[in-house]
């Protein structure tokens, strides 16, 4: 009995046709950790750990911007945190309203891109301010602080007066001299008027006695400047150096029966 024709190869009887053996089926079977090896799962688990930490500070530093981005957007895109109020503190010359519609912020403006600066400069000009600060008062108001300026002397105008202060600024027209302000006579008070800012020269150099007795100050000229006291009373001061030295020396002379105080050279007095 002959041995019959082996697997894969061709015979005569099967007309030369090849035979074929059995076919191989491939399977991708997912291997178990525990076919890695330690050494390579400590390298896997560092090298995750080291992107991790790497990545840490660009994950913090976007969710940082992203916060930051909108609580800026919520600042000063929306009406959240918007102007409701105007609050007005120290003034009494000028009312609330007066300040509100010098400020000139809209109701609702975002409060964080009001211009504070430039809203107390628009306070600060109202002519009885002296100085004026705003701040933010969050969630919603605007803080207005006024400093009014303090009368010194009151200057006639026709038949009315106006208020002037240290700097000779005319912030306030009244009908009647009030009783505690003496009296400026000059042209044309002004700040930068050299017969204002001479009688103010005068006014800070006088003594408590000689400013309790005063009535008025009268420049007629810068070398021209005279006082006017209780009783009928006249100073001769002349131009407004050596104030403290004139004060002096008519202060000692007011128990003098004399009607005319001629101190405009305080070294020679002259009075009669």
């Amino acid at each position: 009995m002959s041995p019959g024709p082996a697997r894969g190869r061709t015979s005569a009887a099967d007309g030369g046709a090849p035979r074929r053996g059995p076919v191989r089926r491939w399977q991708l079977v997912r291997a178990g950790s525990d076919a890695v090896p330690p050494s390579t799962r400590r390298f896997m688990a560092r090298a995750r750990q080291r992107r991790m930490r790497a990545a840490l500070p660009w994950a913090v530093a976007a969710g940082v911007l992203a916060l930051a981005g909108l609580v800026a957007w919520t600042l000063l895109g929306t009406g959240l945190f918007g102007v409701r109020e105007v609050r007005v503190e120290g003034a009494g010359l000028v009312t609330p309203v007066q300040v509100h519609d010098v400020v000139g912020v809209p109701d609702g403006v975002p409060l964080a891109r009001v211009d504070l600066a430039a809203a107390a400069r628009r306070v600060g000009a109202l002519p009885a301010v002296e100085r004026a600060t705003v701040s933010r008062d969050w969630p919603g108001a605007l803080v207005v602080r006024v400093t009014e300026r303090t009368p010194v002397a009151a200057v006639p105008q026709g038949e009315a007066f106006a208020l002037i202060d240290r700097s000779g600024v005319a912030f306030r027209t009244v009908d009647q001299r009030p009783a505690e302000l003496p009296q400026v006579t000059v042209a044309h008070p002004a700040t930068n008027d050299p017969g204002t800012r001479a009688a103010l020269e005068v006014l800070v150099a006088l003594t408590p006695e000689l400013r309790a007795q005063l009535v008025d100050v009268s420049v007629e000229g810068l070398a021209r400047i005279s006082l006017r006291l209780r009783g009928d009373r006249t100073v001769v001061w002349g131009d407004a150096t050596r104030g403290p030295d004139k004060a002096r020396v008519a202060t000692a002379l007011l128990d003098e029966d004399a009607a005319r105080i001629d101190v405009s050279a305080p070294d020679v007095v002259t009075f009669r």
